[in-house]
C-alpha cells in the first residue's frame, strides 16, 4: 500500500515559498496542499509556472486550515510574523516548519515554546545551513580530526542588497531586524551548531536605514579563533557569496559559493583537492532571491518530513536551538550597539 503523502501549507509565497514548493516536489512524502499570501493572484500565477497542479490559495491561514486537511504549516512569511501564525498553527494541532530567523525576539521564542509545549506536535526552523552539503561535508572532516586541532574558523555571507520582498519588507529594521539577522544568522547558527554557545561575543558594524547592513563578529573562545562577517550593503548587481576558512594544525578547508570546486582541502605538505560531498535537490527555476540551489532547503525539509512521518522530533534546527541563536545574534547587536564584548551565559546546547 503507497504511504499516504504529508499534506503543507505553505505561508508566505515569495521568494523562500516558492524555494520551498519546489523541494516539495521531490519528497514522495508531501504535497502542497494549500497555499496563503496575501497577493492570491500572483501566487496563483507562481504555482501554475512551478507546475505544482491545482492549488487553492488563500489569503489568511485560518480559511486554508478549515479548507483543506493539513498535517505541516510551512511558514515562510517576514519575520515579523512569524511567532503569530506559528502559535497559531500550533494551536490548530499542525506541525511547524518555520523559517528562519525564529523570531525578532526572545520573548516571542518563548509564546512559540510555550504553544509547542501545549501542541504535541514537531517544529523545525529553517537553519538550512545545518543541512547544506558543503558545510556538513565541512561538519564532518572536523569530527573526524584527520587535521588536528582546529585553529581558525572565518565565516563570510555577503549580498547585494535585497530588491526582491514584498513591501520591501527586508529593508524595514522594524520586520527584519537587518542583515545582521536576517542573513548572518546562519553563520551564528552554525557556528553554535559546530562549537557550542561562545563565552562572550564582541562586534562591530555598519548601520543604515535598514538597520545593521553588515557586521563582524568574533566569538570569544577560550580554545579556538572565530569570527563571522555578513552583509548586504553591496551593489545591487554585486551577487551573492557565502565561504569559509578553516585552519587546522595539518591543513585546511577552504569554500566559496562562487569556486570551483566550490569545497576544497590542502593537507599538510599536501596540494589542492576537492573536499567531497553529496550534493542535493538541484536547481530551482525562476528564483528573485540570492540563491538558486535547493540543496540546504531539500536537505532541511526531507528531514522534517522524515521526523514527521516516523513520529520523531527533530533533532536538528530545534526551536530551542534557533532561539539559542537568536540570543545570540542579538547579543551580537548589543556589542555593536556598546562597542564593548558581550558575555553569554551557555543556556542552551546546540
Amino acid at each position: 500500500m503507497e504511504t499516504p503523502k504529508l499534506n503543507i501549507v505553505i505561508a508566505g509565497f515569495g521568494f523562500m515559498g516558492e524555494m520551498h514548493a519546489q523541494a516539495y516536489a521531490g519528497p514522495p512524502l508531501a504535497r502542497v496542499a494549500a497555499i496563503v499570501d496575501a497577493l492570491p493572484d500572483l501566487a496563483r500565477t507562481k504555482a501554475a509556472r512551478l507546475q505544482l497542479g491545482t492549488v487553492p490559495v488563500f489569503t489568511d491561514l485560518e480559511s486554508a486550515l478549515a479548507a483543506v486537511s493539513a498535517d505541516i504549516v510551512d511558514i515562510c512569511l517576514p519575520t515579523d510574523r512569524h511567532a503569530a501564525v506559528a502559535v497559531q498553527a500550533l494551536r490548530a494541532g499542525k506541525h511547524v516548519f518555520c523559517e528562519k530567523p525564529l523570531a525578532l525576539s526572545l520573548d516571542q521564542a518563548d509564546e512559540i515554546r510555550r504553544a509547542l509545549k501545549i501542541s504535541g506536535t514537531f517544529f523545525q526552523v529553517g537553519h538550512c545551513i545545518r543541512f547544506w552539503p558543503e558545510y556538513q561535508a565541512f561538519e564532518k572532516f572536523l569530527r573526524e580530526g584527520s587535521a588536528g586541532r582546529l585553529l581558525s574558523l572565518t565565516l563570510q555571507r555577503r549580498s547585494a542588497r535585497p530588491g526582491y520582498s514584498a513591501a520591501n519588507w527586508l529593508n524595514d529594521p522594524a520586520r527584519s531586524l537587518g542583515a545582521a539577522v536576517d542573513l548572518h544568522i546562519h553563520d551564528t547558527d552554525f557556528v553554535l551548531h559546530l562549537l557550542g554557545t561562545p563565552p562572550a561575543v564582541f562586534s562591530r558594524g555598519t548601520r543604515d536605514q535598514g538597520g545593521w547592513s553588515h557586521i563582524f563578529t568574533h566569538y570569544l573562545y577560550a580554545d579556538v579563533v572565530v569570527q563571522a562577517e555578513g552583509g548586504w550593503n553591496y551593489p545591487g548587481q554585486w551577487g551573492f557569496q557565502m565561504a569559509f576558512q578553516a585552519v587546522f594544525e595539518r591543513g585546511t578547508v577552504e569554500y566559496d559559493s562562487g569556486a570551483s570546486p566550490t569545497l576544497r582541502l590542502v593537507r599538510a605538505d599536501g596540494k589542492p583537492e576537492p573536499l567531497p560531498f553529496v550534493p542535493a535537490g538541484g536547481n530551482a527555476s525562476g528564483t528573485t532571491g540570492n540563491l538558486s540551489s535547493l540543496g540546504g532547503y531539500a536537505n532541511e525539509l526531507a528531514a522534517f518530513l522524515d521526523c514527521v512521518a516516523n513520529n520523531r522530533a527533530p533533532a536538528l534546527a530545534t526551536l530551542d536551538q534557533s532561539a539559542e541563536s537568536l540570543r545570540v545574534v542579538l547579543a551580537e547587536l548589543a556589542s555593536a550597539e556598546s562597542g564593548a564584548p558581550v558575555n553569554l551565559a551557555a543556556s542552551v546546547q546546540s
